[in-house]
C-alpha cells in the first residue's frame, strides 16, 4: 500500500517542512529525495506527500495529467490538516508543489497554522513562454517566503525574475548556474548539486531561525547566503 507521507529527520525536530512534488515527478523522485535528506541533515523534520493524480499513477488507474494548479489547493489544505504538526510548520514544494502552497499560504499563516513558505524552483512562467506569468498573487503575499531558484531555471531565470513585482515578504536565494532542479553544470560553475543543496539547507536554517525568533538546535551556517 502506498504511504500517504514520506518522512525524513527526527520526529522531535523543532520545525517541520511539508513539501509537495512538481507537476511531472512523484514525491520520491531523485530531486525530492536528495532535497529532503539535505534538509533533514540540517535538523528539520521533512514530510512529503502526493496529490491524488500523481498517487493514481502508482495504481491500475494509470497516468493522469496534472489538473490546473489551483484545483489542488484543497488537497494541500487536507495534507496540512492530516499531518497535524504540533510545532512550527513550513509549507512548500518543488515547482508546482510550491506554487500550490503559495496560493494557500496566506490563509494558513493568518490562522497561525504555518510559519512560512519554502519554494524550490518556483515556476514563474512556462518554459519558453515568459509572457504567461504566474506571479499575480506573489505581489501581495503576506507569508514569509523563501524561494530557492537556479539562475538558469527555464521557468524563471535571474534576469526574468528581477523584473517582477514581488512582495517584500519574499526572499530569493539564487543558486549559480542551477537548473529547475537546482543542479549546476560543474564544468562551468565548479559546483555540484550537493553543494547547492547544502547552501539551501544552510539558508533555510538561518531563515527559519529569524522566523521563529529563537536560535534552533541546528548548526548555523558560517556565512550568510542571502
Amino acid at each position: 500500500m502506498h504511504e500517504r507521507f514520506l518522512f525524513n529527520g527526527a520526529d522531535n525536530a523543532p520545525v517541520t517542512i511539508l513539501l509537495a512534488h512538481g507537476a511531472g515527478a512523484p514525491m520520491d523522485s531523485v530531486s525530492m529525495d536528495l532535497t529532503a535528506k539535505a534538509l533533514a541533515a540540517a535538523g528539520f523534520r521533512v514530510v512529503r506527500f502526493e496529490f491524488g493524480y500523481m498517487a493514481a499513477r502508482r495504481t491500475s488507474e494509470g497516468r493522469k495529467p496534472p489538473p490546473r494548479a489551483e484545483m489542488l489547493n484543497p488537497e494541500y489544505m487536507t495534507a496540512v490538516a492530516e499531518l497535524g504538526a504540533t510545532g512550527p510548520l513550513l509549507i512548500g514544494g518543488k515547482s508546482m508543489g510550491g506554487r500550490v502552497a503559495s496560493m494557500i499560504a496566506d490563509d494558513l499563516h493568518s490562522a497561525g497554522k504555518v510559519a512560512g513558505l519554502l519554494c524550490l524552483g518556483y515556476p514563474f512562467h512556462p518554459p519558453g513562454k515568459p509572457e504567461q506569468l504566474r506571479t499575480k498573487h506573489l505581489a501581495g503575499l503576506k507569508t514569509p517566503t523563501l524561494i530557492c531558484q537556479g539562475t538558469r531555471d527555464e521557468f524563471g531565470t535571474r534576469e526574468d525574475v528581477l523584473g517582477y513585482k514581488l512582495s517584500d515578504k519574499i526572499e530569493l536565494l539564487w543558486l549559480d548556474d542551477g537548473d529547475h532542479d537546482l543542479r549546476p553544470r560543474k564544468r562551468i560553475s565548479g559546483l555540484t548539486a550537493a553543494d547547492h543543496l547544502r547552501t539551501v539547507a544552510e539558508t533555510v536554517t538561518a531563515w527559519v531561525d529569524r522566523l521563529t525568533m529563537q536560535p534552533s538546535q541546528r548548526p548555523r551556517p558560517s556565512t550568510s547566503t542571502l
